[in-house]
């Protein structure tokens, strides 16, 4: 039996965050009935698409049921009512005007464990409900941070995929509902959970961030900052990228030895890093480095760093992650009918997540919920 067996949870979300949420607890075994609106959820039509079908959708939506209702009408608003009254949890990301005026408020139901997802919580200005992941990005700190030395004439930038503040809300989310559920159990009491997008992204704020937050540095638009002035980059190799970070005298000279220890590397002293990290050596840096890595393997060159006590990494692209040693190891993908879907980084000793089922038509399990 899975870790979530028996538990039934209703799914009205149609947006990257609660859909996500709702497929963590659908991977652990959970019975996820995913309410859609008539013509299906908006993320059916959104990119990247494979044979006609959305495969952002087909992986946020496996191992879920769906049923297609219009909640503005009444008939179809009571099939909600009778689904909400076998359910142990309801998980929604609509604004809460949208959730009032469907009798779906945050503390409404205390019967259920209730997670309502919003850009700014539920307290927040109605014009900023309509939030997008690059608005919460940016508010929570994050477009600053990520990537960092942006040039000052260049437009800001997203940072790490369009939807990175939904993937971290989702998981949140999960977190909070599973550990409602338990409480539940216990008590047969429900609970509201409110999830702020935005206080997601601070609660990750990394070193720099909480210096800003404590008081200890002054907020500005220099994003140089991040990098402490260091020669922190991405570098271009002999088969992709390779992202290089040093910050002590022990990287240079892990990294010097790794390079042969070039003559060039003489005119460094070996605490530049942390004494003597001028604009002008880092410019030379990576001037001299970035013409030695262009002739590297990028896995064969991570891996001889790493063993040095060099912090150079590949840079992996979606195609390099389906063949990685480490998710392969762990098995972190399953295939399906032949078609591998990404599971969850960790293992349970109860029958692990499993990949039972794609992502389903739209309205596939109508007549079962009826």
């Amino acid at each position: 039996m899975t870790a979530l067996a028996g538990l039934v949870i209703v799914e009205t979300a149609e947006r990257v965050c609660g859909e996500y949420a709702a497929r963590l607890l659908a991977v652990f075994g959970a019975e996820v009935i995913k309410v859609e609106r008539p013509g299906g959820a908006p993320t059916r039509a959104m990119g990247p698409f494979h044979d006609g079908e959305s495969t952002l959708f087909r992986y946020l939506n496996s191992n879920k049921k769906s049923v297609l209702l219009d909640l503005d009408c009444s008939g179809d608003r009571a099939l909600l009512d009778r689904l909400l009254t076998r359910a142990d949890a309801l998980i929604d990301d609509h604004r809460p005007e949208w959730a009032a005026a469907h009798r779906l408020s945050l503390g409404g139901l205390p019967d259920l464990v209730h997670c309502a997802i919003t850009p700014f919580g539920q307290a927040a200005p109605s014009h900023w409900q309509i939030a997008r992941p690059i608005n919460v990005m940016n508010a929570g700190g994050w477009g600053w941070h990520t990537p960092s030395e942006t040039p000052a004439d260049k437009p800001p930038l997203q940072g790490a995929g369009r939807f990175m503040s939904d993937y971290e809300a989702g998981i949140e989310a999960a977190l909070c509902v599973a550990a409602s559920l338990l409480a539940r159990r216990r008590t047969g009491k429900g609970q509201a959970i409110d999830i702020s997008e935005v206080a997601v992204q601070l609660s990750r704020a990394d070193a720099v961030l909480g210096r800003m937050l404590a008081g200890d540095a002054d907020p500005g638009p220099e994003r140089t900052r991040y990098d402490m002035g260091g020669p922190g980059a991405a570098f271009a190799c002999a088969d992709g990228h390779v992202y290089l970070l040093m910050t002590t005298r022990t990287h240079w000279r892990g990294l010097c030895a790794l390079m042969g220890d070039p003559d060039w590397a003489i005119a460094f002293p070996d605490d530049w890093l942390e004494f003597h990290c001028t604009p002008d050596r880092v410019a030379d840096f990576r001037t001299h480095f970035r013409a030695w890595i262009a002739h590297q393997a990028k896995d064969a060159v991570s891996d001889a760093a790493q063993r040095a006590g060099v912090p150079l990494v590949q840079v992996n692209t979606a195609a390099d992650i389906a063949h990685h040693r480490q998710y392969t190891h762990r098995g972190y993908f399953q295939s399906l009918d032949g078609i591998a879907y990404p599971t969850v980084p960790y293992r349970m000793s109860a029958p692990p997540a499993r990949i039972h089922s794609h992502a389903p038509m739209a309205g596939a399990h109508q007549a079962e919920a009826a």
